[in-house]
């Protein structure tokens, strides 16, 4: 009884707030057009493999061979994640016009031209800086990609366009309806240019990451990583995308942190982060939400008929980090019997692998590898480190006797279950 109360409060609490979050147009397109990054990033960060590897072969002829190729593929990296801002900014511009439902296939255009105004830096030489079109320029780019779009819909909805014959080819005539567009978003992007200049003392993107680093600072923490698990886990067990809910506030952070630990490993120096999208998807999320693998296998020998055939359904999916058919199909949602171990455990894994590259005890992450590989692999891929990969099966392992007793007793009562129905 006391379950059933204590899920009502949740459903009243969480409901709205996971609502508001989903139909939010502005962090929808924030979380879409990051997402988008993700395959730019992984082509940048496996630039920097042959830094690892040469790194990891030491001294001689194989570690020779791969840092000679180092300038060789480091040259991807300059347009890949050192300028990853300007696709954020066509990317989540994009995704916001796609909500709106606007035609205009120049609003990607427009977008990348307000951010390079907004952070590009021309140098006394005539040159452009890209100082602040990579990852410190990625928050601009939220800036960029929903202010862009705003202008040209006001302008589209007053009817400030030109709108030609539908003779015109259709090219010519998204051309000059863009026009008027590009001539608005230019001039509030340089009116925004001078104004930080001469009254705030410095370009657009290195004020605007003076007033958000007590946010930046605070996200790459423990108890701020406890909290994203958290409430990711507890969306889930009420049959919410708990990742894909949380991560259009998270998703622009972890994307900032793992590029600039890159360019920071490239560079040699420290690396800076903890929390990175990758850490999230291969050690925190290994084999899905809740690294469900352990239960997947007690399905699977399970004397449950219903248990057995869902682990038979489930396990090769799992392998891949893909657990819906177990969230959605034991299910796991509304699930008393596996509320604490799904929520809460995953907490302990957070725990384990902060304290884990918070000690030097583990690399910390340098790549970010493809998802949906099996459990160690991205992990690997993700620092070049083989203790990482322990640390993953360590956390599986330790998830694995969480769900145990939960487990058992679930189990008991599916088997009650079949035998009365086997009576009848």
């Amino acid at each position: 009884m006391k379950s059933a109360k204590l899920q009502e409060m949740l459903m009243k609490t969480l409901m709205p707030i996971a609502n508001k979050v989903e139909q939010n147009r502005y962090l929808g397109a924030v979380k879409d057009g990051m997402v988008a990054n993700v395959p730019i990033i992984i082509v940048g960060s496996f630039c920097t493999l042959p830094i690892a590897l040469g790194n990891l072969f030491g001294d001689g002829s194989i570690g020779d061979f791969f840092r000679m190729l180092t300038p060789i593929l480091g040259y991807a990296g300059k347009f890949t994640t050192d300028i990853l801002s300007v696709y954020s900014a066509l990317f989540i511009a994009n995704a916001l016009a796609s909500r709106y439902k606007i035609q205009n296939g120049e609003t990607g255009i427009i977008a990348i031209l307000f951010h390079l105004l907004l952070c590009g830096v021309v140098q006394e030489d005539g040159s452009l800086s890209i100082a602040y079109l990579g990852a410190s320029g990625l928050f601009a780019s939220v800036i960029s990609g929903i202010v862009s779009v705003e202008i040209t819909r006001f302008m589209e909805n007053k009817g400030l366009m030109i709108r030609l014959p539908n003779s015109v080819p259709p090219m010519v005539a998204e051309s000059f309806a863009a026009l008027f567009p590009l001539v608005g978003n230019t001039a509030v992007a340089l009116i925004l240019t001078n104004l930080s200049t001469s009254l705030g003392g410095d370009v657009f993107p290195a004020l605007l990451m003076k007033a958000l680093a007590p946010a930046i600072s605070s996200m790459d923490s423990l108890p701020m990583l406890l909290i994203v698990i958290f409430l990711s886990q507890l969306f889930w067990f009420f049959g919410l995308h708990g990742a894909s809910i949380t991560s259009a506030v998270w998703s622009s952070f972890a994307i900032a942190y793992g590029t600039e630990n890159i360019a920071a490993y490239a560079a040699g120096q420290p690396i800076p982060h903890i929390f990175t999208y990758a850490l999230f998807n291969c050690v925190l999320q290994a084999t899905g939400s809740g690294l469900t693998l352990g239960l997947v296998i007690f399905m699977l020998r399970s004397k449950a008929k219903s248990f057995s055939a869902m682990g038979k359904a489930a396990i090769i999916p799992s392998l891949f980090g893909i657990n819906e058919p177990v969230i959605f199909g034991v299910p796991i949602i509304l699930n008393p019997f596996l509320f604490i171990p799904f929520v809460f455990g995953p907490l302990v894994v957070t725990l384990l692998t902060w304290f884990s590259m918070s000690s030097g005890l583990v690399m910390k992450p340098i790549a970010n590898p493809p998802g949906f590989m099996p459990p160690g692999v991205g992990a690997f891929l993700m620092t070049f480190d083989w203790k990482i990969v322990v640390l993953v099966f360590v956390c599986i392992a330790f998830m694995a006797l969480f769900y145990y007793p939960f487990f058992k007793l679930m189990e008991a009562e599916e088997l009650k279950k079949e035998q009365a129905a086997e009576r009848k």
